[in-house]
């Protein structure tokens, strides 16, 4: 595929620009997977907008309902449509670790118009460990710090990042049915924290993953140098050890893993809370009112975590940032100009 030659849809934007009157912004069409995507692409790109640049974030069809990463990246993989007037935001998935191994991932690490969120999914950023307890407040008006996250999923990230290794290895050789997403998921899930006692789910968590690892080394011992290389080579593609959770799959994380870590303490901390009204309270009808204000001041775990936008200090997230730069500084190149792709190298 050559990425050098621009496609219609990239060269219609551009010759757009080009007739608009000097000292008009440039405009950028940015592509993403669905309607949820667009806030957070908007507040990455919006970092970028100038005097001379402007972004428009479009779904990857305006008269079909047809949505997901599949779809945005479309223009991209089946024709050179996309340019340096047209990209794609999309979620890495495993496309990024896959490094090569698929047609897919090779075609995904190698186009130059392609911003990808290098941690799986923006649900990743969502959960990112040092903004829950931002998201704590919001939910329960509390500020009072019962867990360290931000330790809890250094932890946790810890004791499935061998497992981890173990799960790309076998996506990379093409055996997912060997030991799929799904039941390397179940093998990391954890049960409800105890508030007083976090360590106890993580001491949980690490006998169960040992487990698998012990049967894994010993049904798959020609596959253990492959994984431990997985394992030097992944903090170089900036998966570090500390911060697997950011690279698991989001809905999972989203879903089965930050509940059972998050609702625990919110209930501790909305009762902490409610203890406090109902000692402060001069009387019954103050006592009511002020617990009623209370409640409907309260937000939801999931609406909170879908607002929070206290994840942009990331690791992942500042790459992403690298990757807008580098692409804004082909407006200043001539079009033939060659864009380094994700995979290294110039595309030629």
């Amino acid at each position: 595929m050559n990425h050098l030659v621009q496609g219609v849809s990239s060269l219609y934007v551009e010759a757009a620009n080009r007739l608009k009157p000097k000292g008009t912004k440039t405009r950028v069409v940015a592509f993403v997977e669905s309607y949820q995507d667009v806030a957070f692409w908007r507040l990455l790109l919006d970092e970028f907008e100038s005097d001379s640049v402007t972004f428009t974030i479009m779904l990857p069809s305006n008269n079909k309902l047809e949505r997901g990463k599949k779809s945005a990246l479309a223009k991209t993989l089946s024709a050179s449509s996309l340019g340096r007037y047209m990209l794609a935001c999309v979620d890495s998935d495993y496309d990024y670790l896959m490094q090569g191994a698929t047609q897919t991932s090779r075609d995904f690490l190698t186009n130059p118009y392609v911003i990808q969120t290098y941690a799986y999914a923006i649900e990743n950023y969502q959960c990112y460990s040092g903004s829950l307890n931002q998201v704590c407040v919001q939910c329960t008006l509390n500020d009072n710090r019962l867990i360290d996250f931000e330790a809890f999923f250094e932890l946790y990230s810890r004791i499935v990042f061998p497992l981890f290794a173990w799960n790309i290895w076998f996506y990379r050789n093409r055996r997912h049915a060997d030991f799929p997403m799904q039941e390397f998921n179940n093998f990391i899930a954890i049960e409800n924290v105890n508030v007083k006692s976090p360590q106890d789910s993580l001491m949980r968590l690490e006998n169960k993953v040992r487990r698998k690892l012990d049967w894994l080394e010993k049904s798959e011992p020609s596959a253990v140098a492959g994984v431990r290389s997985i394992m030097e080579e992944l903090p170089g593609l900036g998966v570090t050890e500390t911060e697997t959770y950011l690279y698991i799959q989001g809905h999972f994380l989203f879903e089965r893993v930050l509940p059972k870590v998050m609702e625990p303490v919110l209930a501790s901390l909305r009762h902490e809370r409610e203890t406090d009204i109902y000692k402060q309270a001069a009387h019954l009808q103050q006592r009511q009112n002020e617990l009623s204000s209370y409640r409907h001041s309260q937000v939801d775990l999931t609406d909170a975590l879908r607002e929070n936008t206290h994840y942009r200090d990331s690791a992942p997230y500042g790459r992403m940032r690298e990757r807008v730069r580098s692409l804004l500084k082909e407006f200043q190149t001539p079009a033939t100009s060659v864009v380094t792709p994700e995979g290294g190298g110039e595309d030629k």
